[in-house]
């Protein structure tokens, strides 16, 4: 009985035992996962803390309620009581290890700073910062002299609306101001004198003062010259962005305000070809707002009035007006909003010579030979011009043929008033022939674009007006021609042509100007920047234009016909050539001297510094032109009212007109002829008839020096000095590093003149 309750004592010490080392392991492995959660924990807590320092938070009851189930689940252990295990000596001793993951103990306190729950979401309190508003004159004027003294010198008119005039003393100048309150009167004192710190020596002073700077030096080759425009961000989406608006581009502000757009006899040339730095405005011009709340701050009060509406369904264009200080200003725009604004902007810059589009990039680069009058006002007549006779000739864009991708035509002037300025030709068209029907006899238009186009259309109008000069001596005056002293004949020296694109011309003007110059760019980033300048040809039958090969490429007759694709070169290697030898030809020089456009204006997607590169500062460097040929420079201009982009496949038809004509012609320009398969008016062959038929013509004195009509080809080669121009360009591409001209197989001008 005795060896039963010391077997029993052993018993109970070995279980003792096993309890011990079970709790000891139980704590050792609690130790460890506290250790390993510990780092984790203060990580939460140092992130926590980190966004209560920075923003506020606002906990609210639905917080509590909403809360995920983990946080659920961690309030459930917080609030738990000490449990004892289910064994009792554990119980009994009471002074056990509290385990951290048992039921015996309760978890470990949570990090402060988060209300008890390891995860919610708090609502965070927005922050809605105010504008930053401009400083008025009042406030310009004491930060350039401090301590100026104002006062009260009289006060007239009725009790209902009184009249105060406030003085103040600068520089020992007196200016005065008037006003419905005292601080009226002092902000027009104000404004008086910041006027007349432009006429001051402290004038740079002035204008650093009013946050203002001028800069003389402008890139147009790169695109570190594009800047962020904000002026029309409050109301106008950031897709489609047309604020080519350059009102007082050349900053003397003399606009006409009635919308007539003839000039005062006393302008010059000096007036466009060296524009001077415009005179500081005495206004601040307060970043990101519109023309017509900096307006409505100047003069409060005013109202628009509606003048008309126009254009195509897609490309609507309306007219608003608006009264300042008894001038009326005009403002067009693809809806009303952007019309107050282009109205409100001009008044500002005719009556406080405010210019709040300063974006070189979007800025007229004037011509020298240009003596007609502001940049801005002949671009948006020509503009306006070209797009009402399109409308004309297609009933109001309703023709099925009014479908069109690009719109070109040429406007000729003859004075400085754009009232007598006279559309020549319009003309559609994106695609080019496809090299199967190629004509060996020049019945067929190779280039159905329609800057291409438009000008083979001039090159009938002139034609037609050499046939006026030589038909009888009382014809001559209405010509537009006039005898040379070097024999042959001259344009008179008052007309001039000039080119509207509804977009940029395809190849190097168009590729790098995907957008409006509405967006800023911190340096040169484009990824085919390598690549500026490039000759580029026109996709066979398709749209869009690749580089030229690093090689020479000829294009052979029978390789073409065989299934080689056809290249042509883009429009804008073709206007660098025109800038050259001339929009006359080949043909027509045997005639006449060089001719000109004296500007090319762009109803969108206008880039100055792409543009101008595209057509002639990239081949300025070139040499050994001959008599009468040299690199012309003309204007280049975006208008006002920038044109919507028309989504859509382009149609696959061209349509040409001339003055004189009856209607539109419709030319299929896959195939480069009509739908009935006849040739076009502007194919090489009709061209080559008139100049035959110019040529038996001519006095037998002119007529002696050319030789007589064989070949097409053979008549095109005689004009020697025109053919060595042509080289001169060529090699001037070479020389530039940017590809060598691709020329067509020569065999489709080896035809000869046929009734």
């Amino acid at each position: 009985m005795a060896a039963r309750p010391a077997g029993a004592a052993s018993m109970g010490a070995f279980f003792s035992l096993v309890r011990r080392r079970f709790k000891r392991r139980r704590k050792k492995r609690s130790e460890r996962k506290g250790a390993s959660s510990k780092p984790m924990t203060e990580g939460r807590s140092k992130l926590y803390q980190s966004r209560n320092q920075e923003k506020h938070f606002i906990m609210d009851v639905d917080d509590e309620e909403n809360m995920s189930s983990s946080s659920t689940d961690v309030k459930e252990n917080r609030n738990m009581a000490n449990v004892s295990p289910k064994n009792d000596g554990a119980q009994a001793t009471g002074d056990g290890p509290q385990l951290s993951n048992g039921g015996s103990s309760r978890k470990r306190p949570l990090e402060e700073g988060n209300n008890g729950h390891s995860k919610f979401r708090p609502k965070k309190r927005k922050k809605m910062p105010g504008p930053i508003l401009p400083k008025n004159a009042l406030m310009q004027l004491n930060e350039i002299k401090p301590g100026l003294q104002y006062r009260l010198l009289s006060q007239s008119g009725p009790v209902h609306a009184p009249v105060f005039i406030m003085t103040v003393e600068v520089n020992g100048q007196a200016f005065e101001g008037s006003g419905s309150t005292k601080k009226k009167a002092k902000l027009n004192a104000a404004e008086k004198a910041l006027r007349s710190f432009v006429q001051f020596p402290n004038a740079s002073e002035a204008h650093l003062a009013m946050g203002r700077t001028l800069s003389i030096n402008t890139d147009f080759t790169s695109d570190q010259a594009d800047f962020p425009d904000t002026l029309f961000n409050g109301f106008e989406t950031p897709v489609q962005t047309d604020n080519n608006f350059y009102v007082g581009s050349n900053g003397n502000g003399s606009f006409n305000s009635t919308g007539d757009y003839s000039l005062p006899s006393s302008t010059s040339s000096s007036t466009l070809i060296q524009s001077p730095l415009p005179t500081p405005s005495p206004y601040p011009v307060a970043s990101g707002k519109n023309p017509v709340m900096i307006l409505n701050e100047l003069r409060p009060g005013l109202k628009y009035e509606f003048i008309s509406e126009s254009g195509e369904s897609h490309a609507k264009n309306f007219m608003m007006s608006v009264t300042v200080d008894g001038q009326t200003f005009e403002g067009s725009g693809r809806n009303k909003k952007l019309a107050k604004a282009r109205a409100a902007q001009l008044s500002l810059a005719s009556l406080f010579n405010m210019q709040l589009d300063q974006t070189p990039s979007r800025q007229p680069i004037p011509s020298e030979g240009l003596q007609l009058h502001l940049p801005q006002v002949l671009a948006d007549a020509v503009a306006r011009l070209v797009v009402d006779k399109f409308s004309d000739l297609t009933d109001n864009f309703t023709s099925p043929h009014a479908r069109r991708k690009v719109l070109a035509g040429i406007v000729m002037t003859t004075g400085t008033d754009v009232k007598d300025a006279k559309v020549i030709c319009v003309s559609t068209g994106t695609k080019c022939i496809n090299g199967e029907y190629m004509s060996d006899r020049g019945l067929a238009l190779n280039d159905c674009h329609a800057e291409i186009v438009a000008r083979r259309s001039l090159l009938r109008f002139l034609y037609t007006e050499l046939e006026i000069f030589l038909c009888s001596k009382e014809e001559r005056q209405k010509s537009i021609f006039t005898k040379s002293e070097r024999g042959g004949f001259r344009l008179k020296d008052t007309v001039q042509f000039h080119l509207y694109i509804s977009t940029s011309p395809c190849g190097d003007a168009r590729i790098f100007s995907p957008h409006e110059a509405a967006q800023e760019d911190l340096g040169d980033r484009h990824p085919n920047r390598k690549a500026r300048g490039q000759l580029r040809t026109k996709i066979e039958s398709g749209e869009g234009t690749i580089p030229v090969r690093s090689s020479n490429t000829i294009q052979t007759w029978d390789g073409v016909l065989q299934g080689e694709r056809l290249l042509t070169m883009s429009c804008s290697d073709k206007i660098a050539r025109w800038n050259v030898v001339g929009i006359q030809g080949s043909l027509f020089s045997h005639f006449v001297e060089p001719i000109y456009f004296s500007s090319i204006i762009l109803g969108s997607l206008y880039h100055g510094d792409h543009l101008s590169r595209a057509v002639y500062q990239r081949i300025s460097e070139i040499e050994d032109l001959p008599p009468l040929y040299s690199l012309n420079k003309p204007l280049l201009s975006g208008i006002s009212n920038a044109e919507a982009r028309q989504p859509g496949k382009a149609p696959n038809f061209s349509v040409n007109w001339t003055v004189g004509d009856n209607n539109l012609e419709v030319i299929n320009a896959t195939t480069g002829k009509d739908e009935m398969g006849r040739a076009s008016r502007l194919c090489k062959h009709a061209l080559y008839c008139r100049w035959v038929g110019l040529h038996s013509k001519l006095p037998a004195n002119l007529r002696s020096r050319l030789c007589k009509p064989n070949l097409y080809y053979d008549s095109k080669q005689s004009a020697k000095e025109y053919q060595t121009a042509k080289e001169c360009v060529f090699k001037a591409f070479l020389k530039a590093g940017l590809g060598a001209w691709v020329k067509k197989p020569s065999e489709q001008d080896q035809f000869s003149f046929s009734i």
